[in-house]
């Protein structure tokens, strides 16, 4: 019987063209890649993949498999699907993708709700940022994402799933700390806080200030950061104002370590999105994974 994990690795070692980008994805050594890869060699009796320095690509018979494969693994989840249908038994893994804020501050209590429902479920969740979350996805590790930003569609299927305010934070002792409402031109000549290439978050950030006319050469960036929760905690020390999600601020904001202050210009509000692969079947425990998400009572958990 062939083990369908390493058909798995062999689609994403595949779609990747790197071993290195695949046990990325996988989260498995480099070495344990290649023996999965090893293992489905010697089973056929074959090589599946041309190495030629860096560049990684099938061979006519890795080409073979690759087609096979990918219906194979289809076949698994239309299987799983069509029983737990018929069985109205929701069990299983969900491998679910998200983005630092949804991943950080909304999911873990969503999936607790979700798994007090349903408690023979098991949710693997995978944080990143949205580009992270967008190849985890393509190279069929994840079952669904949830990203905050703009998501190309090409081979995705993208649903607005609810809207996200952002808000300017700034320590207690900030000047403008009693301030309810900052004026987005006032920001450019004030030390400012972002998150890396690549963050749903600072996509959103630029793009808002560029349509106010601000280019980010013209911002004042005294530090870049790879979490929100790094950026929060240099906000509090005072070494700049940054800009996030209002989840993220929700408790420092509440309990008065940061405070918060919207746009007077207009609100900046992104959405949150759902996304899945087109050409995916998803199984009877994902579907009913994502008809809770569609149903969740988001605002009260927000106001909580």
């Amino acid at each position: 019987m062939m083990d369908d994990h390493k058909l798995k690795v062999f689609c994403i070692v595949a779609e990747t063209k790197s071993f290195s980008r695949a046990s990325e994805i996988i989260r498995l050594t480099q070495p344990a890649v290649s023996l999965q890869i090893q293992a489905l060699e010697e089973m056929y009796g074959t090589k599946l993949f041309n190495r030629s320095g860096c560049v990684i690509t099938l061979t006519k018979a890795g080409e073979m498999l690759y087609k096979y494969a990918k219906e194979i693994n289809s076949l698994y989840a239309a299987a799983e699907k069509e029983i737990g249908e018929f069985t109205g038994l929701t069990k299983g893994v969900i491998s679910v993708g998200a983005s630092s804020t949804i991943g950080n501050y909304i999911l873990p209590h969503v999936v607790a709700d979700f798994r007090r429902k349903y408690p023979k479920v098991g949710v693997h969740l995978h944080v990143g940022n949205t580009k992270n979350v967008v190849d985890y996805l393509n190279a069929g590790n994840i079952d669904i994402g949830l990203v905050e930003g703009e998501v190309k569609k090409q081979k995705l299927l993208v649903e607005k799933l609810i809207p996200d305010e952002m808000v300017l934070i700034m320590s207690p002792h900030h000047p403008w700390a009693k301030r309810s409402v900052v004026s987005v031109m006032s920001l450019a000549k004030e030390p400012m806080i972002f998150r890396e290439e690549g963050s749903g978050t600072r996509q959103m950030i630029e793009k808002y200030f560029s349509k106010h006319g601000i280019s980010s050469q013209q911002l004042k960036i005294v530090l870049i950061m790879g979490s929100t929760e790094s950026i929060k905690g240099a906000v509090e020390e005072g070494l700049g104002v940054s800009i996030v999600s209002r989840w993220a601020a929700k408790k420092e904001s509440r309990y008065g370590i940061l405070k918060t202050a919207t746009f007077k210009e207009d609100k900046f509000v992104r959405d949150f999105s759902l996304i899945r692969r087109k050409s995916k079947e998803s199984s009877h425990t994902v579907e009913r994974f994502i008809d809770f998400l569609k149903r969740y009572p988001f605002d009260k958990l927000l106001n909580a």
